[in-house]
């Protein structure tokens, strides 16, 4: 990696771009493998849904994989998650207890930085006797079990078909960095893994707050906004680059290949000769969003 946590200039690159790269489903094909085999094998066990477990996995796929959620914030996930799971039918038959989460759902309101530094910061502040901690600490305990699983699990993911390509390509002219809410040593062990780490110039994650907040620290002082370029697979990515009124090319789910390249023989090139705003991009990011339901087929 070129720099680490130092603020990066225009000066520094000599480059008149910036383009920013989510990372888990839009690099990596890892989102799958990470909620199937980390996230909800450590959610099932630490929030005790067993009993339910078949349901609890469905909820959890929808909403982080194949919803309008997919790739929030790990915090948000785990509220949205346990929303779904107590308004369904066949949980309640069951007699579920599912746990209650409006101590997280307050904390997550008010805090910028989601990450678990932040959440531990949270249980000091309110202090062991406080009777809700213990809501934030099982969240706690379970982030810290997703963490462990990743570590062990995901590894040897390769980037997608011609991602390689496409950075090498972009970075003669952008500055590339990677925009992500995983923790950013997870991201920089999988970059480097990959073999793609010293093509970006830095890594923004977890711990450097949203998207939104990434970007604008990244890119808007140094940069156009009509030269700033967000790629990702997520409406979290696209609604962090409409925040902050730069462009956004898709990865569709299912079809990372294809996006990518589209990316590396058409869409790159119209980004810097500027011919990429306007319909053509209104007609990738249409196509992106409708493949995002926003309610799960049990509730339809």
């Amino acid at each position: 990696m070129k720099t680490s946590d130092r603020e990066f200039t225009r000066e520094d690159s000599g480059r008149d771009f910036f383009i920013g790269l989510d990372s888990d489903g839009c690099v990596f094909d890892s989102m799958e493998i990470k909620h199937r085999e980390c996230f909800c094998p450590a959610f099932i066990d630490r929030f005790d849904l067993q009993g339910v477990a078949r349901y609890a996995r469905e909820a959890w796929d929808f909403v982080n994989l194949h919803s309008q959620s997919r790739g929030c914030n790990r915090f948000i996930a785990l509220i949205l998650t346990l929303d779904l799971l107590r308004v369904r039918r066949e949980v309640r038959e069951r007699g579920a207890a599912i746990p209650g989460v409006e101590t997280l759902r307050d904390w997550v309101g008010r805090e910028s930085a989601l990450g678990q530094p932040a959440l531990e910061a949270e249980i000091v502040r309110r202090g062991e006797a406080v009777e809700d901690t213990a809501e934030l600490r099982r969240a706690l305990l379970w982030s810290i079990d997703v963490n462990a699983a990743v570590e062990k699990i995901v590894r040897n993911i390769s980037p997608f078909p011609l991602v390689r390509e496409v950075l090498a390509a972009a970075g003669e002219r952008a500055e590339l960095r990677v925009v992500s809410q995983t923790p950013r040593t997870v991201i920089e062990r999988e970059w480097r893994e990959g073999g793609i780490l010293p093509l970006v110039e830095g890594i923004l994650g977890q711990e450097e707050g949203s998207k939104k907040r990434q970007l604008e620290t990244a890119a808007l002082h140094n940069y156009d906004k009509r030269r700033v370029l967000m790629v990702g697979d997520t409406l979290g990515d696209l609604e962090a680059a409409r925040a902050n009124h730069v462009l956004f090319f898709p990865i569709l789910p299912g079809q990372e290949r294809e996006s990518w390249l589209l990316f590396h023989v058409e869409a790159l090139e119209r980004f810097f000769e500027g011919r990429y705003a306007g319909k053509y991009e209104e007609s990738l990011v249409e196509a992106f969003e409708a493949g995002l339901p926003d309610s799960p087929p049990w509730l339809i």
